[in-house]
Formats: C-alpha cells, sequence, structure tokens
C-alpha cells in the first residue's frame, strides 16, 4: 500500500549485493477483468489445451508456449498479467495458486491441462538458452533420413525436442529456493509531492503492478526462460514501438507512468526493490558457488549476466534519465556479482577435479618440497629495483 507521510521519503539505507537482502514478501492479484484480445490467440488455447480437475500448469509455461505462438503467428504478445486475464475469459472457473513445497513453490492455473494430441507436449520453446540446446548434442539419438516423406526426420525432431527439455528440468534441480522474492517495501509518498494529474490511486496502482512485474519476472528465471526478460522489460516501461495492452494502458497511461518514475520517492522504492530482488535471484540462480552444477547452465548464466545491462538499457530507453540510473545500477551491480559468482564455481570445480586425483596432488607435494622458501623469504624483503636487476 501507499503510505502518505508529510514530507519524507522511503529511502534505502546499505543496499548492496554482498550484503544482506531486504525482508521479502508475496503480493496480493487483483481480480482477473474483461479483456480485448485476438479470435486466433483464443482458438489457439482451444486447440492446445483443456479444463480437467486436479491438475496444473506453471503460469510461465504457459506464457513461454503463448510467446511462441505469437512469434508463429507474427502477434504482438500481451505481457503476463493480460494473458492471465485472457485465459481465465476462455477457460471460466480456472484458479490460480502457488504450488510447491516451502522456499520453491511457483504460480500455476489450477484446473487446466494441455491436450493429448497437442503439440505442445513435444515442442521446446524458441526463447530455450542456445547454450542449452548445445548441451542436448552429444546424447541425441538422431534418426537416419528416410527420403521425401519426412518421417524419420519428424521423429528426429521430437527426439531432439525431448532431450533438450530433459535437459532444462535436469538443470532446474541446480537452481536454489529461495523463500520470498517478491520486495515487500511499500512505495511512501506524500500526496502534496505528486505531479499535476496524478493521483493517490495512480501511485498505489504502480507499487502492485511493480511487484507483480517481478513476480512475472521471478516465473521466468525459476524457469530459465531468461530470453523472455527483456519482454518484460520493455512492456512495463512502454518502449516505444512495443505493443502494450489496452486495459493496463487504460489503468495506468504511460504519461501517468513517466511523471511516477520521474519522482525521487518512486527511484527510492524501485532501488530498494531492485536491490532485494536481484539478491533473491542470485541466491536462485547460484544458491551455493562450491556446488558442482552442469557447464552448459554455468555458460547460459553468464550469457544471462554478460546481457543483462544492454538489455535493460535497450528496454527503458524514455524514461526519466535518474529513473534509468537507479534501474541500471541495480542490474549491472546484479550482472558482476552473478558474473564473479559463476567464475568463482568454475574455480572451484577445477580445483576439485584436482584434489580428488591422487597422483596429481603427489605431484604438487612433490613441487612445494622443491621450493626453497628461505630464499623466497629473502627475496621478498630485497627492493624491487634490485630483484630487476637480478633477473636474467
Amino acid at each position: 500500500m501507499v503510505q502518505q507521510m508529510g514530507g519524507h521519503a522511503y529511502l534505502i539505507h546499505g543496499a548492496t549485493m554482498d550484503g544482506e537482502g531486504y525482508p521479502l514478501a508475496q503480493t496480493t492479484r487483483a481480480a482477473p477483468a474483461t479483456v480485448s484480445f485476438d479470435n486466433r490467440t483464443v482458438q489457439w488455447l482451444l486447440d492446445n489445451y483443456d479444463v480437467a480437475e486436479g491438475v496444473s500448469l506453471p503460469r510461465s509455461t504457459l506464457y513461454a508456449h503463448y510467446m511462441q505462438h505469437c512469434r508463429q503467428a507474427r502477434l504482438d504478445p500481451m505481457n503476463p498479467a493480460s494473458f492471465g486475464k485472457l485465459i481465465r475469459s476462455v477457460f471460466l472457473g480456472l484458479r490460480t495458486r502457488r504450488l510447491g513445497t516451502r522456499g520453491n513453490s511457483k504460480y500455476h492455473y489450477y484446473g487446466i491441462r494441455i491436450k493429448a494430441d497437442s503439440p505442445l507436449n513435444q515442442m521446446v520453446p524458441d526463447d530455450t538458452p542456445v547454450a542449452m540446446r548445445q548441451a542436448t548434442q552429444p546424447h541425441r539419438r538422431i534418426a537416419k533420413s528416410s527420403g521425401a516423406d519426412g518421417g524419420d526426420a519428424g521423429n528426429a525432431m521430437k527426439t531432439e525436442a525431448a532431450a533438450t527439455s530433459q535437459d532444462t528440468e535436469q538443470h532446474k534441480q541446480y537452481l536454489g529456493s529461495p523463500e520470498e522474492a517478491i520486495p515487500q517495501n511499500d512505495l511512501t509518498i506524500d500526496s502534496k509531492n505528486l505531479p499535476q494529474g496524478v493521483t493517490m490511486s495512480d501511485a498505489n496502482l504502480f507499487d502492485t503492478m511493480y511487484k507483480e512485474h517481478c513476480e512475472a519476472v521471478l516465473d521466468l528465471v525459476q524457469n530459465l526462460h531468461l530470453n523472455l526478460i527483456e519482454n518484460l522489460w520493455q512492456t512495463f516501461w512502454r518502449k516505444t514501438n512495443v505493443s502494450v495492452d489496452p486495459e493496463v494502458e487504460a489503468k495506468l497511461p504511460k504519461e501517468k507512468l513517466l511523471k511516477l518514475a520521474a519522482l525521487s520517492e518512486v527511484q527510492e522504492f524501485v532501488k530498494e526493490a531492485d536491490y532485494s530482488f536481484y539478491q533473491a535471484l542470485l541466491e536462485l540462480l547460484v544458491p551455493d558457488v562450491l556446488r558442482p552444477i552442469p557447464s552448459t547452465l554455468t555458460q547460459t548464466i553468464r550469457n544471462f549476466a554478460k546481457g543483462l545491462e544492454t538489455s535493460l538499457r535497450s528496454s527503458i530507453g524514455g524514461i526519466p534519465e535518474a529513473m534509468i540510473s537507479v534501474k541500471i545500477g541495480a542490474v549491472s551491480a546484479f550482472s558482476q556479482t552473478l558474473r564473479r559468482y559463476t567464475s568463482l564455481n568454475h574455480l572451484a570445480q577445477a580445483a576439485r577435479s584436482v584434489l580428488q586425483n591422487s597422483s596429481q596432488i603427489t605431484q604438487m607435494l612433490s613441487d612445494l618440497n622443491r621450493v626453497d622458501f628461505a630464499n623466497v623469504q629473502v627475496l621478498l624483503g630485497v627492493s624491487p629495483y634490485i630483484l630487476l636487476f637480478m633477473m636474467p
């Protein structure tokens, strides 16, 4: 909720990526509303899903399927919140539940399943990271070509998709389980500081929408759909030439969004939320620096980290410069820490392989015994200029 406090902004105290994360909590989602939609998407939903008791699907999985459908049909995608409302409009009575063990739960649509004859059962979304696709190549069983009918080639593609999907599921077991990741800090602002045309209801709506935005990003990261995060950034900050759901624009027009983003109180709210959220994502992606993880997963995370700042910067152009600095500062710290953690993990695995090899340990001990530590000590106490003179 937005709280009114005369003349006081809600500030961050000591937010760093290497420090302790802020306390986190869930947010309550708004009730679904009627949305306008494309008939092709409705038909696609009816062709591929049906209702059933006692079954569920992760929201992020359905959204990944939907994004692939949009790419294939050349449609402008809705954001996750609007897509959720569309699903509820098509499949009446659908419910949302948070399922899974404590600390590792995810939001699911309860009462819906993929049809048995749907191609989605064999489909791997196009957003699957390239490094993860390549990881399956040494283990794939490739069928021989059978000429013009393409039957064996089709079977090979299904086998390939199944192998990739299996590797993705295997990679998920190496992810951590932050107990809470959605920021719980509230936007605290004095109504007197609001610009003309912006109300406390608008500020309160921004608070809610930003936390829902973080929740949507979390769903993608938990399912390793990392390439879709840029799309979420673009739709939330209303990037120019990117399609925005009319209902979202009606609730909080871009003009009001930009006015709110220019306020120092809102910038502090976003800064605190981002640092705590990225701390949780860090613990999710690299829960233990010393724990062995597949090299393909490490490379996927590193590629994700390397492109974060560039991707975010291209997604939020047009918003106030002060807010851009806040967003870039937080994501840059996250990116650097993520790369450092993956490098340390790689080093730890290399050291582990050496220490588990008895012959290499014996050789290392022999090499150490040949070191003249007394001479080294003398050299360390000598002037650097003398050392240079002594060098051949």
